[in-house]
């Protein structure tokens, strides 16, 4: 693809712009940007010379040796091992310590890398015998299994910051401190050996679910992101949404939900879409009447559907599989419905956003033609959808996503412009010994490899760090005790809530008793995923509250798929949370808009398809939602609640921008949300409500429909 500029304008010779390279912002929106993610993922250290080129070789023999792993059989407790040694090393070894020391190589960096390796090195001379004592664990046992708890703590406070930290600090206390602490929170005890032995020689602690995914699908899944991100493949998705929505003024909002949806499959991360779609579509938006802050919002709603979008999804989808032993396939079966209705809803707002603000007689140039694009650059869709290919013809996910690599390896060869290896490389001359390094050294495949893993380093240590909590968790029973507190508060408000029916003379059932407990449940548990995403990141978020929330609702009967699935969904919202909103701060960046203004767009934009969730647990034929069959049901019951979600997302979409045939008044817009609400609760009664909150409302707007309408840009932001 040729170097053309980032704005998407046709190079010299009238071809479109669809250059191999990620997008990259300069200037002072580009430092902003920067500072945020940054601020937010940590500092890389940026080196040339000898130094940057062993540092690129270590990424690239890491990539290597996942790839490896992912055909070969490697025992887990040498390849898990080696995955967070590694990650370690390299983690150290990229992050500063401090932000004054940034591109400044210190000796501390290298007693911190050596000695991350020496955890890997004392497995490997133990052998077996180092999984065999985990009862009776030595003495250089403990001190080993500390060191890399220490190391762990440092490594995530450079990658993450210091919140993570003292999140895993008050787990570690926790444990030390179970028998001084009040009922119901008490627990044994555990000493220095104890915690060493579970965490660090178990697969029950550091070395658990999250590691194990985070060394045989994350970082391969970041591998592949970067071979489609050097080979073309997101900017061509980028201009093919620009070419399929055409030049109007009203379709700019439709071109960042298309463009969000086909970027965030493969890329998986909210802020890396945000920004590569916001550099280029802002100023769209901006001929289009969108002020500064709504644009913002409107990019950083599409980038957090990155996160939940198929195939890739957010690095927590893959331990959703682990943590309820199924395949990724059926984790991208049940986020099908979810996805589609989450950008439907924002097809919806961007509908009403032309209305609301309008964009006059302004033509968007747009030279890119979608007959052009999909002729000569067709093959990136099927590097897209390769990975659900394999899977579907029986390979396993780890093997779907190696060979879904070698497929978008091969097909970047399909186009001169993509390969990700120069043509020159196949020249007689190119395989002479200088050329043959010169040429492997500077090629996109190199880049891609080494962006691969240094991509994944912060998720890998949060991985790591995460199995800490989850290791103290499981040997403490927090997860029983945590949901046994939740519950009991729940059953406080649904007394209370039984009682004022007694108070005026009605007597509910147990049923209803039970319902209002779920619904108090279920409300208890989004606000602790939404609290602790306010702190941490998605993945941290989803691993902590899998195993400290989801035991509650599981506990009152709802499916564990269904408790995840929620957990998750909710866990994507730190996406867009202060004080770890990147997504929208980002945007803002690019916008020149508030940040809090703008993460209070971006909610708006969300809102409507995050009450979907609800219906996961609130009802048990909400599953249809996850397409499961409901007990006792058919596919029938599945299609009715996906037609109840999609109409109570157009009234919720409508009532959030005030805005249906006209702009709403204050009384049609509380009929369109609440009647939105009600049908998430998936009963006859709140859904007949729901009806007729919403057909009232439809028909007030239909009767004044012959007012004078409000001029386009005087609706609410």
């Amino acid at each position: 693809m040729q170097a053309g500029r980032a704005d998407g304008a046709p190079t010299a010779a009238g071809a479109p712009a669809v250059p191999a390279e990620p997008v990259v912002l300069d200037g002072a929106v580009g430092r902003k940007v920067t500072e945020l993610i940054e601020a937010e993922e940590g500092a890389l250290h940026r080196y040339g010379g000898w130094l940057g080129g062993f540092l690129t070789l270590v990424a690239i023999g890491i990539s290597l040796f996942h790839l490896y792993g992912a055909i070969e059989v490697v025992p887990a407790q040498f390849f898990r091992t080696a995955h967070v040694a590694l990650v370690l090393f390299l983690a150290f070894l990229l992050y500063p310590v401090a932000r004054r020391y940034r591109n400044r190589m210190m000796w501390w960096d290298w007693v911190f890398a050596l000695a991350s390796l020496s955890t890997l090195v004392y497995v490997l001379v133990e052998g077996w015998d180092f999984a065999y004592r985990t009862i009776a664990p030595t003495t250089m046992d403990v001190v080993m299994g500390w060191l890399l708890i220490l190391l762990l703590l440092e490594a995530t406070r450079r990658t993450t910051g210091w919140v993570m930290v003292f999140v895993l600090a008050v787990f570690i206390a926790y444990a030390f401190a179970g028998p001084w602490l009040p009922q119901p929170w008490t627990h044994r005890g555990y000493d220095l050996s104890r915690l060493a032995a579970t965490l660090y020689m178990t697969v029950d602690g550091i070395y658990g679910t999250a590691v194990d995914v985070s060394s045989s699908l994350i970082i391969l899944f970041c591998i592949y992101g970067a071979f489609l991100q050097f080979s073309g493949a997101g900017r061509f998705f980028l201009d093919f949404s620009f070419a399929a929505m055409g030049s109007k003024p009203t379709n700019a909002g439709r071109t960042v939900v298309l463009a969000s949806f086909l970027l965030g499959g493969p890329s998986g991360s909210g802020v890396a879409t945000t920004v590569t779609i916001g550099s280029v579509a802002y100023p769209m938006l901006k001929k289009a009447g969108y002020p500064p802050n709504p644009a913002g919002g409107l990019l950083a709603a599409g980038g957090l559907g990155a996160i939940i979008s198929p195939p890739v999804l957010g690095a927590a989808a893959f331990i959703i599989a682990e943590f309820l032993r199924i395949s990724y396939l059926d984790v991208i079966q049940m986020a099908i419905i979810p996805t589609l209705l989450y950008y439907f809803s924002l097809f919806l707002m961007v509908e009403l956003d032309a209305r609301k603000y309008g964009g006059g007689d302004a033509v968007v140039e747009n030279p890119l033609s979608v007959w052009h694009l999909l002729r000569t650059y067709w093959f990136h869709f099927l590097s897209l959808v390769a990975i659900v290919l394999y899977m579907m013809w029986g390979y396993s996910p780890t093997a779907s996503v190696f060979w879904a690599i070698v497929t978008a390896f091969a097909v970047s060869f399909l186009h001169r412009d993509c390969a990700l290896l120069p043509y020159a490389l196949f020249s007689p001359s190119g395989v002479r010994p200088v050329a043959l390094w010169a040429n492997l050294r500077d090629s996109r495949l190199a880049r891609a490899l080494r962006d691969g893993t240094v991509g994944m380093l912060n998720v890998g240590v949060t991985c790591a760090a995460a199995g800490i909590i989850v290791g103290i968790v499981t040997l403490t029973g927090l997860g029983l005790k945590f949901s046994s507190i939740v519950i009991g508060y729940a059953e406080v408000f649904a007394g209370g809530f039984v009682a004022a029916f007694q108070a005026v003379g009605l007597s509910p059932g147990e049923a209803v008793f039970a319902n209002t407990r779920l619904l108090f449940t279920t409300i208890f548990t989004a606000l602790i995923v939404w609290i602790v995403g306010l702190a941490v990141p998605v993945t941290a978020s989803y691993i902590i509250c899998a195993v400290v929330a989801a035991p509650a609702l599981i506990k009152l009967g709802v499916p564990d798929f269904a408790a995840h699935m929620f957990i998750f969904y909710y866990a994507v919202l730190s996406e867009v949370s202060p004080p770890t909103a990147l997504s929208p701060f980002a945007a803002a960046a690019i916008t020149g808009g508030d940040a809090y203004k703008t993460t209070l767009q971006s909610w708006k934009y969300v809102m409507p398809a995050f009450v979907v969730p609800f219906m996961f647990v609130l009802d048990p034929a909400g599953v249809g939602l996850l397409l499961k069959v409901p007990v006792g049901g058919d596919w029938l019951d599945v299609a009715w609640v996906c037609t109840t979600a999609l109409v109570g997302i157009c009234a919720l979409a409508a009532g959030a921008q005030g805005w249906l045939l006209r702009r709403t008044g204050r009384l049609e817009r509380s009929l369109l949300i609440v009647g939105g609400v009600l049908l998430m609760f998936m009963s006859t009664v709140t859904d007949l409500l729901g009806f007729a909150c919403i057909t009232v409302a439809a028909a007030s707007q239909f009767l004044r429909r012959s007012l004078p309408a409000p001029a386009p840009g005087a609706g609410n932001a």
